[in-house]
Parts: C-alpha cells; sequence; structure tokens
C-alpha cells in the first residue's frame, strides 16, 4: 500500500493529478500545526496520533510544560468548579481524586500524566511562542512564525492545516485602574502567582470577586493578619445542591479503584445530573427558579450581615455570570478580619486603593484577582487570503462557524472559539466532539483532492442569527456584567444556544453544505487508478458486505442518537438532580422546554 500514499515532498499543486496513480482514497500527507498545549491541544494530539497515518504534527506551547490554564494558575485555593471525575476525558478517568473540586496542581498532574502516558510530548516543542501566521495562496497552508523563548530566535515554518488550541482563558490582564504603577507594596495577579511571597501575618488586599477572587480568600484568610476585599458588583455564590465540597475517604477511593463499574457509575450519574439542568440557564422554568431560591437562602444564611446582603445577592437571574461554588468564600466575608469595601476603586495610589467612599485603603499586599482578555481574537496575527487579519475581524463581535471555525480563513480551526457550550454544562465533553469533528474534516482532506476548506459566510451568518434569537429567553441575555458577553446588554459572544449535550449532537456530522471547498484540480481525482484500497490489501475481506443477517448500523439522525444514548435503558432522567440522585418527583417543565 505504501506506492500508492502521496509522498512528503509532493507539492500540493501536483497532489490531484498524482492522485490518479493510487486507490480510491489515497491518503496523502497532511502536515498540521497545532497552536497551544493544553487540554485542547493535548486531546487533538492524542487523537491524530491515535487515528491517522501519513501525517505531520507540531504543536506549539508557549510554557515550559503542558497543560495551558493548569501550568499557569497556582494562586492560594486555585481549582476547577466542575466536579473532578466530571473533569476528564470521557475514556480517560482518574481513579485518586483526592475531592468533589479539586485544585489546579491535581489538574496539572492529571494532563501532564495523560500526556507521558500516551507519548504525546514527542510532538510538542515548549517554551515557543507562535507570533504570528500568514495564509500562502501559491501553497494553500500557513507560514506560521514562532519565537524561541529560551534563546529569543525566531524561525518559519509551514502546515498545510492550523489548528488553535490556545484557549481564552490565558492571557491574564492587570485591572484597567489608574495609578497601578504607582504601588509601593507588593503587587500580585492571581494568574501570575509569585510562590515566594508570603502573605503570613500581612495586610492583604484583593480586588474581585470573579472565581479567582471567590477561591483565594477563604485559603488566605486564616494565615493573613487582615484582608481588605474590595468588590464592586454582586454574584451568585454558593455550591450547587447536591455537589458541595467532599473529600474523598481512603475507602471511597479503594472503590472507585477496584471495584468495576463503581466509578464510571458514579461519573454517569453526575454527568446525567449536569446535563439534565440545562433548565436553569433559561428565564421562567422551574430549574432556573428553584435555583434561584435555593442560592438565595443559602447566601442569607452564610453571610448572616444585611449590609453585604443588599449588595452581594444579585437581581439578575442565577447563572447570568458563570455559577461558582464558592467554598467556604461567603463565610469568609464574616470574619473578624475581613473587610468588604463595595464600590469602585477610583485609583491606586502609593500604599492601597483609593475607593469612590473618599477613603484611601492601605494594604501591604495587594492582589488583583482580575482575570483574563476573553475575546476571541487570535493571540497572534492571523493573516488571511487578501491580508484581512482575525484580530481586526474579531475585535468587536467575534462571529464562528459552531465555535470551531471562520469564514475567509481557510484550512483554519480553533477549539473553543465564539459560541462554545464552555458554560453550557461539561465541557470536557464539548472538545472531545470538536476534536472529532476536526478529525472528520481533516480526514476529508487527506483523502480527498481539497485544498482549501473555510465555512462560508452566509452559513456563520445565519448561525450567528439562530444564536442571538435564542438567547433572548436566556439568562445570560440579564444585564450583569460577564465575560460571556460584550457588556452588560451586548451580544453573547461566548456561549452556545443550546445545552452540551444539545452542541454534541448539532456537531456530530459535518455538514458540509456550509462549507466552501476548492480542490486541487478534478474534484474527483479521489477516485484514483481504479482500484479500491480493499483489493491491494492481502489481509482484507474481499467480500466483507455479504452477510448473514442484516446489521447495518441505523440510517437516520434519530436511530443512531438512540444507539449512542442507549434509549430506553434508563428508567427516566427527569427528577435526576445535580448529584445524579433521583429526586422525589420529576420536573415536568423540563420535558418542555
Amino acid at each position: 500500500m505504501a506506492d500508492f500514499l502521496v509522498p512528503k515532498d509532493v507539492s500540493p499543486d501536483l497532489q490531484g493529478p498524482r492522485r490518479l496513480d493510487g486507490p480510491i482514497h489515497a491518503e496523502r500527507h497532511v502536515n498540521i500545526i497545532c497552536v497551544g498545549a493544553g487540554a485542547s491541544g493535548l486531546l487533538m494530539t492524542y487523537k491524530l496520533q491515535k487515528h491517522f497515518s501519513n501525517f505531520s504534527l507540531t504543536v506549539f506551547e508557549k510554557n515550559p510544560e503542558v497543560s495551558g490554564t493548569w501550568f499557569e494558575n497556582r494562586y492560594p485555593g486555585c481549582a476547577c468548579d466542575v466536579p473532578s471525575h466530571n473533569y476528564t476525558w470521557s475514556f480517560e478517568p482518574k481513579l485518586d481524586w483526592t475531592g468533589v473540586y479539586s485544585s489546579s496542581k491535581e489538574i496539572f498532574q492529571y494532563f501532564d500524566s495523560f500526556a507521558n502516558k500516551y507519548g504525546l510530548k514527542n510532538y510538542i516543542k515548549t517554551e515557543h511562542q507562535v507570533t504570528g501566521a500568514y495564509w500562502n495562496d501559491r501553497t494553500g497552508g500557513y507560514d506560521v512564525k514562532v519565537r524561541d523563548t529560551k534563546n529569543g530566535q525566531q524561525f518559519s515554518q509551514h502546515c498545510d492545516i492550523l489548528i488553535n488550541a490556545s484557549g481564552i482563558l490565558n492571557n491574564w490582564r492587570w485591572p484597567a485602574i489608574p495609578g497601578l504603577q504607582k504601588y509601593k507594596g507588593t503587587l500580585l495577579h492571581t494568574a501570575n502567582w509569585d510562590d515566594n511571597v508570603d502573605l503570613t501575618g500581612k495586610h492583604v488586599g484583593l480586588i474581585g470577586n470573579g472565581s479567582s477572587g471567590i477561591q483565594v480568600l477563604p485559603k488566605i484568610q486564616p494565615i493573613v493578619d487582615k484582608v481588605t476585599t474590595f468588590i464592586r458588583e454582586p454574584t451568585w455564590v454558593s455550591p450547587v445542591q447536591g455537589l458541595e465540597q467532599h473529600v474523598y475517604s481512603a475507602e471511597e477511593q479503594k472503590d472507585f479503584a477496584q471495584k468495576p463499574g463503581v466509578l464510571t457509575e458514579y461519573r454517569k450519574n453526575i454527568e446525567r445530573g449536569l446535563n439534565g439542568q440545562f433548565g436553569i440557564f433559561l428565564k421562567d422554568t422551574k430549574p432556573n427558579n428553584d435555583t434561584h431560591d435555593y442560592m438565595m437562602d443559602q447566601m442569607h444564611q452564610k453571610l448572616q450581615n444585611q449590609y453585604l446582603e443588599e449588595r452581594l445577592i444579585p437581581k439578575w437571574s442565577v447563572g447570568c455570570r458563570r455559577l461558582t461554588p464558592g467554598v467556604g468564600y461567603l463565610e469568609s466575608l464574616g470574619k473578624e478580619n475581613v473587610k468588604t469595601v463595595y464600590g469602585e476603586i477610583n485609583e491606586i495610589t502609593e500604599k492601597g486603593c483609593l475607593c469612590d467612599d473618599g477613603n484611601e485603603y492601605p494594604v501591604d499586599i495587594l492582589i488583583c484577582a482580575t482575570g483574563f482578555d476573553t475575546t476571541f481574537k487570535p493571540r497572534f496575527p492571523l493573516i488571511g487570503p487578501g491580508g484581512v487579519n482575525l484580530q481586526e475581524q474579531w475585535k468587536d463581535d467575534p462571529h464562528s462557524y459552531l465555535g470551531m471555525a471562520a469564514d475567509g480563513f481557510p484550512n483554519y480551526l480553533i477549539f473553543l472559539g465564539p459560541n462554545s457550550p464552555i458554560g453550557n454544562g461539561p465541557v470536557l465533553c464539548a472538545i472531545e466532539a470538536q476534536a472529532d469533528y476536526m478529525l472528520k474534516l481533516i480526514d476529508r482532506y487527506q483523502t480527498r483532492n481539497i485544498k482549501t476548506f473555510a465555512p462560508t459566510k452566509s452559513a456563520i451568518n445565519d448561525f450567528i442569527a439562530h444564536k442571538d434569537e435564542f438567547m433572548k429567553k436566556s439568562v445570560w441575555a440579564d444585564p450583569c456584567r460577564s465575560w460571556y458577553k460584550q457588556g452588560p446588554d451586548g451580544p453573547i459572544t461566548a456561549l452556545w444556544p443550546g445545552s452540551a449535550l444539545h452542541y454534541i449532537e448539532a456537531i456530530r456530522e459535518v455538514q458540509i453544505e456550509d462549507w466552501d471547498i476548492k480542490y486541487s484540480g478534478n474534484r474527483f481525482a479521489w477516485m484514483g487508478n481504479g482500484y479500491s484500497q480493499t483489493e491491494l490489501d492481502n489481509t482484507a475481506d474481499w467480500g466483507y458486505y455479504i452477510r448473514d443477517r442484516d446489521d447495518d448500523p441505523p440510517a437516520t439522525t434519530g436511530g443512531k442518537r438512540k444507539v449512542l444514548s442507549k434509549s430506553g435503558t434508563m428508567k427516566g432522567n427527569a427528577g435526576i438532580n445535580f448529584a445524579g440522585v433521583k429526586d422525589e418527583a420529576p420536573v415536568p417543565e423540563r420535558a418542555n422546554l
């Protein structure tokens, strides 16, 4: 068979005619560059290695280690707000998570071990930062500019297909407050944490009550002399019922490791619960109203402070901003050594923060838990045909095709691009679905004589119109300030118009009519010399289609879904809560969403 494969050094312009010498679907060489070795980049590397041959792959990672945000974020209390046993690949469980919500260190170890187990680091160049990618019309690919950050050298490498797996929570930013550089104390950012700084016995200022600030406060409060936390807006904070923090006992970990099916069923129950609660994000549904009432009650109980309750409990819907478990956060606000300053910081002074209440608050150490640049524009110039820069095209309102591609930028794929399900439910399952979709596209590219593929502008326009209409009935449209959207009343650019399961089913098949495909020569050159690859394989069954019964898989979308979801095997999911535990009564509204 090797004689019929297109050699690596054959130019793309010759690949069409060259295919006439080989059998149908001959697998030409495909050269891929992936930007980023976080979770998405590692998964894509794993899947390419598992499923493809006759390819080359280079993954450029700017950090000295893999795992992306879980390598970068090391601040006290840093953890994931998704239950640990469900923050793994569907096929790669971890037996010994310490608790329901695990630290960033544990999560880093999971992804690092995954890379080591499958030899993924053979493809990865760490401390190599992509500084630009430029479309080469002659070759039908990208010339990617890279800087070796260890020695400062720069070079260029070509690829047929460019995959951006750099993520969105990786470009941290200082707060836009005047005078930040005047401050003479110790200045820290949660995403650029200095482990050498000792907070013990210090007066610490903490800016922000997003996910990072909520995690930091309970960890530092017991060791510092005093914390002054600066909060400018309310947010919903409380563990979701059924998924409170829990440290696994030695017996539980033993059962997970040694009793067949115990861990799988535990993981499935949590996933069923997570996937059964999409109604929380839709206005005026029973799941949304019940969650609102539960969280309202929890915040009142844990704050026990009328001043804080009036300012920290939102008027907008639960879920408008990302829900954060906030283990111990609300209780920490009531500790004697914690002072909450609510309002705007007008200026950073040499000593601390000057706020809109007219007071200056001096602190020894100032921690900025102010998050990331969450725009979706690439972190490097991405220049497509005609010199168009995607950074400019996406600077105000990014429009992607199903969160994975951009019109006018051929052979370019994105993980967790605009309007992906990053706040709608389990996210790693969505990354897996995106990777599988990309594999289908790459397979078509490799086995047909395709030169370029890109989504059509009309397909993206229709998708955006559908998305915008759907979002009107979601809680995300409420006037809260969230990185999900462009301003309190702006379009929702981060989230998918549906549940995580909805997304998985939406992208299970490539809707090829949405793609602008261009070929090298005759589009049917992939038919080759008339031979099937099967009849050139002496180890294959040349009569594989002769059977004694009809065992064809379902031919319809609905039939395929029922087989995959094992429809008919469950007694009923309607009353399953977040932890996968059956409620007393089903939720009738869920069936009517």
